[in-house]
């Protein structure tokens, strides 16, 4: 039987982070990931000014800044004809001003090639786990299939679920999750749109009557979200490909040149929202991060940034446990603690965003001549951008690199 010290189940960007910072520490960590790769279409490549402070920290400032990415430095709306700036990066304080968009199996295989620099991380792909390991209550490792579908079984001192929103290590350890109610499910697609002055370099977002739409500068092409209401995605495919490039076009003032690069509705891809919580994120041996302990809404691209955060925090209260071999229920408590309020508060920001525009956008009732206070002192006000921007690019409690990570 195999052993590691900490087995982390999910390569995304809590796990790779994690496996990363307590590889640092010198201690043995092992990461399994059930894909070959990591690339996937759609997934989270926003990088905030927390997560790129973070980076600088770690040593790896320049490795990132080397990738191909996309600044961008303020949120913009237009809802009707009236416009409004919801955040204005360039206005918070520090050296990161803006948020990264960075492909992000780019961003993962960064934190990885800098994790098997130590030589007590391991990473194994093509790795599916299939179960827990228990004993006596407490959960021990865990059960997998590798690349050549032979079982296996891991033991270790703590098992960290990194697995995402679907996490079969919660589901198998039993643990609760509260799902909250949300108004709609989003098309994602890419549409190679000509530089424009208005969308260049922003989040740009379109509201009119019974539609929404958010799209952002990809440099060669626009990475363009369309909201449709919940659970209509079937009933509207029904239709010709046609009638939704109609519907970018006006939106976003792209000719049929333009949109007639979305062929077909292959091109369209569905993000089945979801938004939720665990009441508690750990159970003896087992502690749940990111998106497995918290499921957040696409509005602010933030479910990375907290992921990352999450295990920045996991690394800096366990590492002493986990090197001394006396992790406890009561260490795990101490991450969910402080991580909890900046959960709480983005995931209460998510949900009043979307009873304050999403659901009015699709309902038909925003209007952009009686526009929700908030927005209203946003426009009159300019230093609220500046408030905005942080909250959304570093957030409420972030966190820093742990000493025996930097380099």
């Amino acid at each position: 039987m195999e052993r590691t010290t900490c087995c982390v189940v999910g390569g995304g960007p809590a796990g790779m982070m994690l496996g990363l910072l307590l590889a640092r520490a010198g201690i043995a960590v092992t990461v399994l990931e059930k894909h070959g790769d990591f690339l996937r279409d759609f997934r989270g490549d926003t990088v905030h000014p927390s997560t790129l402070r973070l980076l600088d920290e770690l040593g790896l400032a320049d490795r990132f800044a080397a990738l191909p990415a996309r600044r961008l430095e303020e949120m913009r709306m237009l809802i009707g004809e009236t416009t409004v700036v919801a955040a204005d990066f360039r206005r918070i304080p520090g050296k990161y001003r803006y948020i990264a968009m960075v492909p992000q199996w780019d961003f993962l295989t960064l934190l990885a090639d800098a994790a098997a620099e130590e030589s007590s991380f391991t990473l194994r792909m093509n790795t599916a786990v299939t179960g827990l390991l228990t004993s006596g209550g407490r959960v021990t490792g865990v059960r997998y299939v590798d690349e050549h579908g032979t079982d296996g079984e891991l033991t270790a001192d703590l098992v960290v679920a990194c697995d995402g929103r679907d996490s079969l290590v919660r589901r198998e350890a039993g643990l609760a999750f509260t799902e909250f109610d949300v108004p709609m499910d989003v098309w994602q697609a890419r549409v190679p749109a000509p530089r424009d002055a208005l969308k260049d370099g922003r989040v740009f977002a379109r509201f009119t009557a019974g539609q929404a739409a958010v799209t952002m500068d990809r440099g060669d092409y626009f990475q363009t979200s369309y909201l449709i209401g919940k659970g209509l995605d079937g009933q509207l495919r029904a239709r010709d490909i046609g009638w939704f490039r109609e519907r970018l076009g006006e939106l976003f003032d792209w000719d049929e040149t333009v949109t007639a690069a979305i062929t077909s509705w292959e091109d369209v891809k569905l993000l089945e929202v979801r938004m939720g919580r665990m009441p508690r994120w750990y159970s003896e041996g087992l502690l749940c991060l990111g998106d497995a302990a918290h499921t957040m809404s696409p509005v602010g691209g933030v479910g990375v940034n907290l992921a990352v955060q999450d295990a920045v925090a996991a690394a800096r209260l366990l590492a002493r446990p986990l090197r001394d071999g006396t992790v406890t229920t009561a260490n795990l408590a101490r991450v969910q603690k402080r991580r909890w309020l900046p959960m709480v508060v983005t995931q209460r920001s998510q949900r009043g965003e979307h009873a304050m525009l999403l659901r009015p956008a699709l309902d038909g009732t925003l209007r952009g001549d009686r526009l929700p206070v908030p927005l209203r002192l946003v426009r009159r006000m300019p230093f609220l951008r500046a408030m905005t921007a942080y909250l959304g690019g570093i957030g409420i409690r972030p966190e820093h690199a742990p000493g025996f990570a930097r380099r």
